[in-house]
C-alpha cells in the first residue's frame, strides 16, 4: 500500500475528529490536566490512529515538523514581545502610561476608551499583534490601578485590537484572505461590516453600561493614591521614557517586519533604562531573561509591575508545540478534504452550504490554531462554490474573518490565543464574556448564511481577477 500521499476515508476522519475533540474537553475540563500535555498526548494518539489507517508516520513526522516550522516566526515575536514588556517596565515607559493614565480616564469610561484606543492603533498600523503588546499592556496596568476588573479590561482590549486588524487594509490577515477568495479588498472589508459592525457597536454600548457600575470614588481612595505615590518615589517620570512607543509604532506603520520593529523598541527601552533609571547594564541583561522584579512598599505595585522576560514566555512556546502535535496528523491525514467532500454532498442550497464552509472553516481552524493555514487551505478549496450557488466571493472573505478573528484569540492553544492570553496575563476563557464582538460577529454571519440575510449575489460583485491586494 502506498502510503505517501495516503488519506482517510470519511469513517476514519470522522473517527479522529471524534476521538481527537473528545480528548481534549475530557482532559481540560473533566481532568483539569494543562493544556500543553492534553495536547501532546492527543497528538500521540491521533499519530497512532493515522497510521492504523494506512498514512506513513514519517509522512507524519514530516508533518509536524513543517508545522513547528511555519509558527518559527510567531515563537520568535513571543520572546521579543517577554523582553519587550521587561525593557518598558525597566526604562519607566509602561509605568509613566499607567502613572499618566490613571489620572487622565475613569474607571466609568476607561473600556470604551481603551477599546476605541485599540481599534485606532490596530486599523492604522494593521497588527493587532502590535497593538497587544503596546497600547494594551499599558491598558492592563491602567486598569489595574483604576481598580478595573482585569477580565474586562483584557476583553476591550481585545475587542479593539482584533476589530481594528479586520477592517484595516494594512492588515496582512485581511489581505491574505481577500486574496484567497478573488475578492476586492476594500469591497471585502466593507461587506465584513455586516455583521462585524452591528457586533462592535453592541460591544462598545455594553462597555459604556458595564464601566458605569465601578465605584469611580475609587480614584480617590488609598489604593489609588497609592499606586501613584510609589510610581512617583520609584521611577524618573521623565516624558523621554515614552521614546519607544513612537518608535516601535512608527515602524509599525511602516510596515518593518515584526521582530525586528520590536527588537528596536527593546534597544531604546534598554538605552533609557540605563541612564534614566539608574540601572547597570548586567541587571538590564538579567531583567531581559527572567523579567523586570521591583520592590517597593506595596505589594499591589509589586505585583503590576513585576513583570515579563525571555523564560514568561517559554510555557507559550510549549503550549504552541503541544498543539502542532495535535493538529498537524489530522492536516497530513486529509481530515480536511474529507469534511469539504461531506459539505459538497450535502450542500442542497446556497444557505446550508455557507453555513457548511463557515462550520468546516472554524473546525480547521481550532485544528490548526492558525488562520494563515485555515485561510489560504479553506479559501483556496472553497472559493469556487460560492459562484456555483449564485453567491458572491465575498461571503466567503467576510465569513472566514468572522470566525477566524473571532475564534483566533480565544482558541487557547492557537498562535494568537497563546499569544494573546500571555501578552495580557489574562486566560482566553476569562476574557471570553467580556469580549462579545469575537462571538457576535460569528452568530451575526452564522445567521445570515442560514437566512440569507446580508448575503450578497455572485452579480454584486466584480470579476475575480481585478482583486486588489
Amino acid at each position: 500500500m502506498d502510503t505517501d500521499n495516503k488519506i482517510v476515508r470519511p469513517w476514519q476522519a470522522l473517527s479522529m475528529l471524534a476521538v481527537g475533540i473528545f480528548i481534549i474537553f475530557y482532559g481540560l475540563m473533566a481532568l483539569s490536566v494543562n493544556a500543553r500535555i492534553v495536547l501532546a498526548v492527543d497528538g500521540v494518539v491521533m499519530c497512532v490512529m493515522a497510521v492504523c489507517f494506512g498514512v506513513s508516520y514519517n509522512r507524519l513526522q514530516q508533518g509536524i515538523k513543517d508545522t513547528i516550522a511555519s509558527m518559527l516566526v510567531a515563537m520568535l515575536i513571543l520572546l521579543a514581545v517577554g523582553v519587550l514588556i521587561s525593557t518598558w517596565m525597566a526604562a519607566g515607559t509602561i509605568p509613566v502610561m499607567i502613572y499618566y493614565g490613571m489620572q487622565m480616564i475613569t474607571p466609568a469610561l476607561f473600556l470604551p476608551v481603551a477599546c476605541i484606543l485599540c481599534t485606532l492603533m490596530s486599523s492604522l498600523a494593521g497588527t493587532s499583534w502590535g497593538t497587544l503588546a503596546t497600547v494594551g499592556v499599558a491598558c492592563m496596568g491602567v486598569a489595574e490601578g483604576l481598580g478595573v476588573p482585569l477580565e474586562a479590561a483584557a476583553g476591550a482590549v481585545v475587542v479593539g485590537a482584533f476589530f481594528g486588524d479586520k477592517i484595516s487594509p494594512l492588515s496582512d490577515s485581511t489581505v491574505i484572505t481577500a486574496s484567497v477568495t478573488d475578492t476586492k479588498l476594500m469591497e471585502g472589508i466593507l461587506h465584513a461590516l455586516v455583521s462585524t459592525g452591528p457586533a462592535y457597536l453592541i460591544t462598545l454600548v455594553f462597555f459604556f453600561v458595564y464601566g458605569f457600575t465601578y465605584e469611580t470614588g475609587a480614584m480617590n481612595g488609598a489604593a489609588y493614591l497609592e499606586i501613584l505615590t510609589t510610581i512617583e518615589k520609584s521611577f524618573d517620570l521623565n516624558p523621554l521614557t515614552l521614546l519607544p512607543v513612537p518608535v516601535v509604532i512608527a515602524l509599525i506603520c511602516w510596515k518593518k517586519p515584526t521582530v525586528p520593529t520590536f527588537v528596536a523598541g527593546i534597544a531604546v527601552a534598554g538605552v533609557l533604562a540605563m541612564l534614566l533609571q539608574g540601572m547597570d547594564l548586567k541587571t538590564l541583561m538579567n531583567t531581559m531573561y527572567s523579567g523586570f522584579v521591583i520592590h517597593t512598599d506595596s505589594a499591589f505595585v509589586n505585583k503590576m509591575l513585576n513583570r515579563g522576560g525571555f523564560t514568561s514566555m517559554m510555557s507559550t512556546i510549549g503550549l504552541l508545540m503541544a498543539a502542532a502535535m495535535f493538529g498537524a496528523p489530522l492536516r497530513t491525514a486529509g481530515v480536511a478534504h474529507v469534511l469539504l467532500d461531506l459539505v459538497k454532498k450535502a450542500a442542497k442550497n446556497g444557505r446550508i452550504m455557507s453555513f457548511l464552509v463557515m462550520c468546516l472553516h472554524s473546525v480547521f481552524f481550532v485544528i490548526t490554531g492558525a488562520y494563515y493555514v485555515s485561510y489560504p487551505v479553506i479559501g483556496a478549496m472553497t472559493k469556487d462554490m460560492f459562484p456555483e450557488y449564485k453567491l458572491a466571493r465575498k461571503n466567503l472573505m467576510r465569513m472566514m474573518l468572522d470566525t477566524g478573528t473571532g475564534l483566533a484569540p480565544l482558541v487557547p492553544w492557537s498562535t494568537t490565543g497563546s499569544y494573546t492570553a500571555s501578552t495580557l496575563g489574562i486566560a482566553n476563557m476569562a476574557f471570553l464574556p467580556f469580549a462579545p464582538m469575537l462571538w457576535l460577529s460569528i452568530i451575526f454571519s452564522a445567521v445570515y448564511a442560514l437566512t440569507g440575510l446580508c448575503t450578497a449575489k455572485a452579480e454584486d460583485e466584480g470579476p475575480a481577477d481585478e482583486t486588489t491586494k
